[in-house]
């Protein structure tokens, strides 16, 4: 069964609502006002089966008024039919809900022309006409028109008719997509709780399916679900369906939210958009305050308009879009809205509220840089772009070092999530990115990142020949200022594998070597020397330096050199040399081996005593022997482990 939305558009009391009650049984007019005052205030819903094919109605309301509620049921629909009273003919709403349609993207659509009962033959083909002149130039040049009374039945066959011609040629909706369902209704049916209504856009829902509410942010899980009434597990895109969901008050929701995958779209208030002004508008200025409609959310927002779309002009930004004409354009939102790229969306203006023009989201979580230059139109050509690689390509490069998130393109680039390895996989092959553990940056990024860390490593180098390197947490830290932690531990191990670097503790260039000179050789020797005699009673290295006659700087240098060689061991303050406390652990271990019983406990004294050294050097010799895990300390005594 292939499923389509057929949305009604049209003028008010032209016979909409009339009409899908002719085709369907069904009286979409659902609410009290409106069967009191004959008139559709909100939506209403209906279906149809015409052989294998099953069309869910979404009628739409036509009076000025309620445009806004038009708009919400416009969103999800594949296919407009577009009404026409045959007494009446155009009139200023058919014109309005026929530019909505078209700046909506809508692709196919029948034309009928209802109350043909109350005029004559003469006066529809006039209708026709005028009708013909309406859709000159648009999706619905060419489509079928079909004169239609409701109330007598003639020409309903031939409407079917026309409806399964369409069914046939609207495009399925693809289930590879994020799953998406804007809410245009939300209830509480009793024994059931909250149910919320919508046309499900991409992807595919299931019962006990774990979703974000969006922009809110919220999980929630549905209980269960139903198509035109009947209950089923799994829902596909091009449906409209009904979900109950657990563990939220219909007070929660409202008309605007939507049903999303976890991650599955950027929640903003600000966007970057291709915006053309209907021909019929008057100019639109920069910084204008306008009526922003996508989905079925409503907000209101200013407009930053950049340059003309047009590829031949200068570039410059322009401070008044005219009729007719398409900018590039920042959006600035007063409210929070979950979008994506290729979003369509409808401006209407601050007042009156009639609609003005429409456009495309490029970039729904741009930066913060400077979008009239001619830099940021440059960027916006790029993402104007088909090309999903390209697109992607231009989020990279605007991520710059701190890089680009690789899940983030589903949300902010509408990346398919199958599509997603195949996508990176061609950024990389290509040149245009590189993959640097969760996140894509461009060869320039990574290359100018490497080179500050090479040039850290090199200046300290420099400044301190005789130490193994830079501190690998101070450069993290110094990297923390230009990327993320995760990026630096990914270039670090990419500068090693390369040999650009070695990189343990210390960063240090893979080519350097540390060369003391003819002094520091004879410091380091005679400090060795003299430490390593005194045994477990060692001198002071300042009292080495005094008695030999060496600058004490040079001395203290020598000192760091031979602990970071492990010659010299420090031990609280004292410095001794390897060789003497590993034998005090030899002879620790062999002191227990000649006890009788094997259980050796040792004192501050004993231990003084046995080794002839003052408390000085008794007392951090225990307290090493202790982190050694030669011995434990119990109370005021060692015990030989």
């Amino acid at each position: 069964m292939k499923h389509i939305v057929v949305g009604t558009a049209g003028h008010i009391d032209h016979g909409k609502s009339a009409l899908v009650r002719a085709l369907t049984g069904t009286d979409p007019d659902r609410l009290k006002e409106e069967k009191a005052r004959g008139i559709t205030i909100d939506l209403g819903f209906a279906q149809y089966q015409i052989g294998n094919m099953n069309v869910a109605f979404v009628d739409v309301p036509g009076h000025d008024r309620f445009v806004r509620n038009m708009l919400a049921g416009a969103s999800g629909i594949d296919g407009v039919l577009l009404v026409v009273a045959a007494d009446e003919s155009v009139m200023p709403q058919t014109r309005e809900h026929f530019d909505i349609c078209r700046l909506l993207g809508i692709r196919s659509g029948i034309v009928a022309l209802t109350k043909s009962d109350l005029v004559d033959t003469e006066t529809i083909e006039i209708v026709k006409l005028e009708t013909a002149d309406l859709l000159a130039g648009s999706f619905l040049e060419g489509a079928r028109v079909v004169p239609v009374s409701s109330k007598t039945g003639v020409g309903l066959k031939k409407l079917t008719e026309a409806l399964t011609e369409l069914s046939e040629r609207v495009e399925e909706r693809t289930g590879m997509g994020i799953t998406r369902l804007p809410i245009d209704r939300a209830f509480t049916v009793h024994g059931f709780g909250t149910v919320v209504t919508g046309t499900l856009v991409s992807g595919h829902l299931t019962a006990d399916a774990e979703l974000e509410l969006l922009p809110v942010g919220r999980r929630v899980r549905v209980r269960g679900l139903q198509v035109h009434g009947n209950a089923c597990q799994e829902v596909t895109a091009g449906q409209r369906v009904a979900v109950n969901l657990s563990s939220i008050e219909v007070r929660e929701l409202k008309r605007g939210d939507s049903l999303v995958e976890p991650n599955g779209l950027e929640i903003t208030r600000r966007l970057d958009a291709d915006l053309g002004l209907l021909a019929s508008a008057s100019p639109l200025k920069h910084g204008a305050r306008v009526r922003f409609h996508a989905g079925t959310s409503e907000t209101m927002a200013r407009i930053s308009l950049g340059a003309l779309c047009d590829q031949s002009l200068n570039g410059e930004a322009v401070n008044l879009l005219e009729a007719g004409e398409e900018a590039y354009a920042r959006v600035h939102l007063e409210e929070t809205v979950a979008l994506t790229r290729s979003d369509r969306f409808v401006i209407r203006a601050y007042s009156p509220a009639i609609t003005i023009a429409g456009g495309r989201v490029l970039d729904p979580a741009p930066g913060r840089g400077r979008f009239r230059t001619k830099a940021g139109v440059e960027r916006l050509r790029r993402l104007h772009s088909e090309d999903p690689c390209d697109v992607a390509a231009a989020m990279v490069t605007d991520a710059g070092a701190r890089g680009l998130p690789v899940d983030r393109l589903i949300p902010r680039a509408g990346t398919v999530p199958t599509d997603l390895s195949s996508q990176i996989g061609t950024l990389v092959e290509s040149g245009r990115a590189q993959h640097v553990g969760s996140r894509l940056l461009t060869p320039e990024a990574v290359a100018t990142l490497c080179n500050a860390v090479r040039a850290w490593v090199t200046v300290y180098h420099e400044r301190r020949p005789l130490e193994p390197g830079l501190p690998r947490e101070e450069a993290r830290e110094r990297f923390s200022h230009l990327a993320s932690p995760a990026i630096f531990d990914k270039l670090v191990e990419l500068m090693v594998q390369n040999s650009t670097l070695t990189a343990r503790d210390h960063l240090a260039l893979a080519t350097h070597k540390v060369a003391l000179s003819e002094e520091e050789e004879r410091v380091s020797a005679i400090i060795e020397r003299s430490i390593k005699q005194a045994g477990l009673a060692p001198p002071e290295p300042v009292l080495v330096a005094e008695e030999n006659g060496i600058d004490f700087a040079i001395a203290e240098r020598m000192v760091q050199y031979l602990v970071r060689r492990r010659v010299l061991v420090r031990v609280e303050s004292q410095y001794f040399h390897a060789f003497a406390l590993d034998s005090l652990k030899a002879d620790v271990a062999a002191w227990k081996m000649d006890s009788p019983d094997g259980r050796i406990e040792i004192d501050v004294g004993t231990f003084k005593e046995r080794y002839k050294v003052s408390r000085k050097y008794a007392i951090p010799l225990l307290g090493y022997l202790d982190r050694e895990r030669v011995t434990r300390r119990l109370g005021n005594v060692r015990v030989v482990l």
